[in-house]
């Protein structure tokens, strides 16, 4: 296995493996740090010894094994027999262990539910389930969070310890309590879209694996709670988007604009089914946030041509999910909207007053933004003073070279 698919298969595999290894064991970083081994033993053997005919089975296998060994070190080998009998039966099996026994019937969403235990804090639960059963990394997850990686790396390591501590059980809750949990689900589910949409560093703009992961996971949410309308608000957000997902790049990998997309190119058949998922989730006494960004991504994809887009009723849904949710990024989102409806330098004093606060000031796109409102309000020195402070903060490959080509631009 060449470098490259060998990276592929950790970053596709990685979350259902610890999950499997997790439910066999019932320690979580134990079985973090087992997995972990069982790759790198792999990145050493199967070069010269060629790839099993079941790579995730000889992964799974081997970290069990791995973790066999940790307790034996750890003197703990006698007090939990039964787990390790349970673990030398389940090698024998399948190398995913039936979920006919859980209220959830995909062991990667189980496991997420499990993580979101309300002993924890939420950003916890998310943080944890993303770094973990997801396969995002510390740093990608901080962006996410809008925090730096040392913070996340802190929370991460206080999450583990207090699962320890409180011998928090690995158990997906009965359905009756799913829906206490619900919430925090959908946040990993609708983060792990995020990166995958648009990813925060690396030479790709879009993690496909990723957006489709979070959109099975999504359709699995509306199949296990059908009267629930925000699952069916967070899916149709997702398949909106993700719609748009070939023409989000030119042939050379580079990022295309919404307004400069070939709209030929849309799948038009997923956004039918995605407009049909936002219209049941928003046509609700009181939608949620999910409903309401599903309704953006809806007025976004009906349109044939950008002049079409309806800019204002856009504002309008942004300021009622800031009303829910209150949030600067948020905010930076109503205030394009607003620019594009009323004018750039309407959007600029919006994001004027974000600046001042100094919430986003390390966002690269507040900069990107801002730059690109005083590009069309041909207030060109400051818009070159913006890209710059953006150049300085991104790290995705497609969207350095985009802001790249626009700098230069307003300075030719």
């Amino acid at each position: 296995m060449e470098h490259e698919a060998f990276a592929r298969f950790y970053r596709e595999e990685f979350g259902r493996i610890l999950a499997s290894v997790i439910r066999s064991i019932g320690d979580f970083e134990l079985a973090e740090d087992a997995v972990q081994e069982a790759f790198a033993a792999a990145l050493e053997q199967w070069p010269r010894d060629g790839m099993p005919d079941n790579p995730r089975a000889w992964i799974v296998g081997v970290a069990r094994n791995k973790a066999i060994d940790r307790m034996r070190r750890q003197s703990r080998f006698a007090e939990r027999s039964d787990e390790v009998r349970r673990m030398i039966e389940a090698e024998h099996a399948s190398a995913t262990p039936p979920m006919s026994d859980s209220a959830v019937p995909d062991e990667r969403l189980s496991l997420i539910f499990t993580c979101c235990h309300p002993a924890l804090a939420q950003e916890a639960q998310i943080a944890l389930s993303l770094r973990t059963l997801c396969g995002l990394s510390t740093d990608e997850i901080a962006r996410l969070f809008l925090v730096p990686p040392v913070t996340m790396a802190q929370r991460l390591v206080r999450a583990k310890r207090k699962i320890a501590a409180s011998k928090i059980p690995y158990e997906t809750p009965p359905r009756e309590r799913l829906a206490e949990r619900l919430d925090a689900v959908m946040t990993v589910v609708y983060l792990v879209f995020t990166e995958g949409y648009s990813a925060t560093a690396g030479s790709e703009l879009v993690r496909r694996d990723l957006a489709a992961e979070a959109i099975r996971l999504g359709r699995i949410l509306v199949e296990l709670m059908p009267g629930e309308p925000e699952p069916r608000g967070l899916l149709a957000m997702m398949l909106l988007h993700d719609a748009r997902r070939d023409a989000r790049v030119d042939q050379n990998g580079e990022m295309v604009l919404l307004e400069e997309q070939d709209r030929t190119r849309w799948h038009r058949a997923q956004i039918e089914e995605g407009l049909l998922q936002s219209a049941a989730a928003f046509n609700v006494p009181s939608p949620g946030p999910y409903a309401i960004q599903g309704a953006i991504a809806a007025e976004h994809s009906r349109p044939s041509a950008p002049a079409q887009t309806n800019w204002p009723r856009i504002a309008e849904l942004y300021a009622l999910l800031l009303e829910q949710r209150p949030n600067p990024v948020v905010e930076l989102n109503r205030a394009v909207a607003i620019a594009m409806a009323q004018g750039p330098e309407a959007g600029l004093r919006m994001v004027s007053e974000i600046e001042t606060r100094g919430e986003l000031n390390d966002y690269y796109l507040m900069w990107s933004t801002k730059a690109d409102l005083l590009r069309r309000s041909n207030r060109l020195a400051e818009a070159q003073h913006c890209y710059r402070r953006a150049l300085a903060l991104v790290r995705s490959d497609p969207e350095r070279n985009f802001l790249k080509r626009r700098l230069a631009e307003v300075s030719s």
